[in-house]
């Protein structure tokens, strides 16, 4: 069994979906002492983990990107690919200003680009570090009723593919929101396809199809989600979706 982490900002106002830098400095510390970080279909030993930030925002590549490099350490960014700039000047003072319900609004990506640019993507990709994951077009809910999964599903791994010269292997399903079609047109277009549950994995082909992550978010302590009682109750977690097939 192996851990697959999930996490989304730093120094964000919106803590649950957070962590300050300095948790995430000393997280990814304990990690890289106790862990062996993978990237998506990388062999899985005892020690395994997989790291995945969801959403691309800038305070990715501001915060977390240096901290990649100096622990050496793999993560996987998931991308909505609508919301990238090939590049901005736009300094970064102002790119880590605008408070989470302002993001996605009108056309704050372009005024603010709170996103990573592709320049930045792909210096992370050629770095060995970072990996992409196509996060949807649009960053819908996909399970709502007149969703153009084609669009949000395939297109988006298409855009990234040729802005980024990479293979897209990997599928996030965003808000872990899906439905059986969803499903099944990720895992068409994707060999890796990620949701939310709190439970661990036995390969790569997840459980029920669908590879399970643990909220690394809001970190009490840089080892919190390692203590026994919290991995307990992912073994609990892990037995029964293991049990009901999903």
């Amino acid at each position: 069994m192996f851990s697959v982490i999930m996490y989304h900002h730093i120094n964000s106002d919106d803590l649950p979906l957070s962590n300050s830098d300095t948790m995430m400095g000393a997280h990814l510390a304990y990690i890289s002492e106790h862990f062996t970080t993978l990237f998506p279909g990388d062999p899985i030993t005892s020690d395994s983990i997989c790291l995945t930030f969801d959403d691309a925002y800038y305070d990715f590549y501001h915060y977390v990107f240096p901290l990649l490099k100096k622990y050496k350490l793999k993560a996987l960014l998931a991308v909505p690919s609508a919301y990238i700039l090939e590049d901005t000047d736009i300094p970064p003072e102002r790119r880590l200003s605008l408070k989470h319900h302002e993001i996605y609004k009108a056309d704050n990506y372009k005024t603010y680009a709170p996103f990573c640019t592709y320049m930045e993507l792909r210096e992370m990709i050629q770095s060995g570090h970072v990996v992409v994951a196509s996060h949807s077009m649009n960053h819908l809910n996909l399970s709502e009723k007149g969703a153009d999964l084609e669009n949000e599903i395939f297109s988006s791994k298409v855009a990234l593919e040729e802005n980024l010269g990479v293979r897209v292997e990997s599928f996030v399903l965003p808000y872990g929101k899906y439905n059986n079609a969803v499903v099944a047109l990720a895992r068409e277009h994707y060999p890796y396809v990620f949701r939310i549950g709190n439970a661990f994995n036995s390969s790569w082909e997840g459980i029920g199809g669908l590879l399970y992550r643990i909220k690394g978010d809001a970190l009490s302590t840089p080892d919190s989600l390692f203590r026994p009682l919290k991995q307990a109750g992912f073994w609990f977690k892990t037995i029964v979706k293991m049990v009901k097939g999903s």
